[in-house]
This record gives C-alpha cells, structure tokens and sequence, in this order.
C-alpha cells in the first residue's frame, strides 16, 4: 500500500488516533469511499425516509409551549430560585424547538404540510430566526464539492486555527438576539429604500453561518416569495418589540429576561456546533466518507447529548449520509447499521462518547497548531 492511498477502515483509525491535528488533516484528504459502508446505508435505510406528521407536530407544538410556559414563569415568579429552574426549562424547550429549523431546511413540505409556516409563525419569527436564514444556505453545507471549503457556509477549520478562535466563537452567539433585532428592525426597512444596504443585508446578514467569507445569493422564486413574508413579519415583530419597550407597554426586566434566554438558546446551539464536526479540513474537497470521518455521532446509552443535540442532531455524522431522512428514523437507522457493519467499518469510527470529550480534542488541537 503506497503512502497516497488508504482503506477506509485504515483510515479512520488514522483520523482519529493521536498523530496530529496537521497530519490528520492531510490524511482525510486522501481518504477513500467506505462502498460496503455507503452501500449499507442506501440498502438499509430505504423504508425510513418519510416524515411522520404526528411526532413532527406533537413534538413541536408540546417543546414550544413548554418554552414559553416557562419563559413566563421566568419573567413574573418572585423567588430567584424558581426563575432560574424556569429560565433553564425555557431555554432547553426553546432550543429544541428552534432545532426543527434543520428539518424545515431538508423535509418534502408536502410531507408535513403547513410545519413550514407553523415553524415560522410559532418559533422562526418570534425568536428571530425565520426558517429563510437556513433554507438555501444549508443545502450547501451537503454539496458534495463545498463541504469543508471556503464555499461551504457551515464550515471552518477550527481545529487547525489559533486557540483564542473557540472562546470568541461561543462568545460572539451571546450577541445573536441584538444583532437580530437591529438587522430586522433597522437594517432591513432602510435597505427597501437603500441599494446598496440591500445588497450587503442579503449577502452578509440573511443567514445563518459561520464561515465570514461565505456571500449569499438573492433567492428566486418560490424561495424569494418565502423570504419576503418571513423578513416582513420578522421586522414587524421587531419593531414592535422595540416600541412596546420604549412606550412601556412591555416592562424593560421582562424584555431582557426574553433576550437573555434567547442568548442563552444561541450560546447552546453554538456549543452543540463546535462538536457536530472535528473541523479537520483545511479546505479541500472530500469523500463522502472523509466527511462523514469529520462529523460526529453522539449515540445512545447517553443521555445528555438529547438535550444538547436534539430533533437528530446526536446522528450528526449519520445525517450527513441521509440527509433527507427525519429525525425520527436516524436512531432506528443506527440501530440498524451498527448491527449489520463489521467492527473495523469506518462507520463505528464517527462515534464518540460525549461533549467533553470532543471540546478537549478540539481545545487540544488548537493548542498544538495555534503554539
């Protein structure tokens, strides 16, 4: 075997052992399809990609108003003790609702018809982030050519960055809420009657990325029309927020306990992004399997990464080979390709334990590469 060319279980034993964040990142570069694991995954998985209405909508719908029961009971409880149980219900209620986003982006709206509008209406508008800052930017992520380059706008090289990237990159999350407001409130109705402004609001501020370079097109059709009365509704609630504050309709503490939990929601979906990946590519291009060496699946017995990573997103890895499969079904799809795949599949090599596991070797990367 020549030194530019491994087997796929060789070399995911190579991406995950202790040589090196630079040598690793080299590595996946030249990994090769697993095809028995791709082959898997097509053949076993073929009944499982239909969306169930029932647990889309329950699921939601029951997240939600825990949410916001509990926001409530955040805002007007008197003992300190109980708005902080309050608050914590909230935030991990909220943030799983805020999860059905990632479904939005990749369902058959037929298949679940109205979730896209009742997502917006119930969650999307009033957190800020309608499902428009995730449809079209998301789908990239999976293109076979932009995954990990600089056109993938999901995508940084973390672990081969400087140390002090990863505390600013949960730190700036805390900011989310007043950025969203200000764009939906300000930037966007001035941009109606500014150009220019227009211009750089669609490129730069209507999505939901991590990559700075990354610059989005104007969407066409029915996407544009989605746009449209998403950014409508989004700015009209910020506008009222903001003068329900001024006018002292709605009382200052309960608005920033609001913004507080909102901030809270984005800080934890930014902890759960740092560890979806390994971020181990320098900008190449990648195997299907080489980018499913770089995702992560946090699988059961565990229970912590349900809250952390829920609506799926423990099958992190798993959804990068079955992107169109719900939420629901990735657990019965692992069940069922971890009986069926060899121990030496490159498949078993994307799981790990836990979130304190893969924050010290992406903290450890950093600190040998950033030195």
């Amino acid at each position: 075997m020549t030194d530019m060319t491994f087997s796929p279980a060789e070399a995911a034993r190579e991406t995950a052992s202790d040589i090196g964040v630079a040598a690793r990142a080299e590595r996946l570069k030249r990994v090769p399809d697993d095809k028995a694991m791709l082959r898997a995954v097509a053949e076993l998985t073929r009944d499982l990609g239909t969306a169930n209405p029932r647990i889309f909508w329950s699921d939601f719908l029951f997240s939600a108003f825990l949410g916001y029961a509990a926001l409530a009971v955040a805002i007007m409880a008197a003992p300190l003790w109980l708005k902080l149980v309050a608050a914590a219900v909230s935030i991990l209620a909220l943030y799983r609702a805020g999860g059905f986003i990632h479904e939005v982006t990749h369902m058959k709206h037929s298949s679940v018809p109205g979730f896209r509008f009742g997502f917006n209406a119930v969650i999307g508008v009033p957190l800020l982030v309608p499902s428009y800052m995730y449809e079209g930017i998301h789908n990239l992520h999976h293109a076979r050519t932009r995954y990990g380059t600089d056109q993938d706008p999901e995508y940084l090289p973390l672990a081969l960055m400087k140390p002090w990237t990863l505390p600013v990159f949960i730190l700036v999350s805390i900011l989310a809420p007043f950025a969203l407001l200000f764009r939906n409130a300000v930037l966007a109705p001035l941009s109606l009657f500014i150009p220019p402004l227009r211009r750089l609001v669609v490129e730069r501020y209507s999505g939901l990325v991590i990559n700075p370079a990354f610059r989005r097109r104007p969407a066409e059709g029915e996407a544009r029309r989605n746009w449209i009365w998403q950014e409508t509704a989004a700015s009209l609630w910020s506008i009222a927020l903001l003068t329900g504050v001024f006018t002292g309709i709605i009382p200052l503490n309960a608005f920033l306990i609001f913004l507080a939990i909102v901030s809270a929601v984005a800080v934890l979906n930014q902890i759960r992004t740092l560890v979806a990946h390994l971020w181990e590519n320098d900008g190449e291009p990648l195997s299907v399997t080489a980018q499913f060496l770089d995702s992560v699946n946090v699988p059961p017995p565990g229970l912590l990464p349900a809250l952390w990573a829920p609506v799926g997103l423990r099958y992190h890895a798993l959804h990068h080979l079955l992107p169109s499969v719900p939420y629901h079904a990735l657990g019965e799809a692992h069940r069922r390709l971890s009986a069926e795949l060899a121990p030496d599949s490159a498949y078993h090599s994307a799981s790990y334990k836990g979130l304190p596991g893969l924050a010290y070797r992406l903290a450890k990367s950093t600190m040998v590469r950033g030195a």
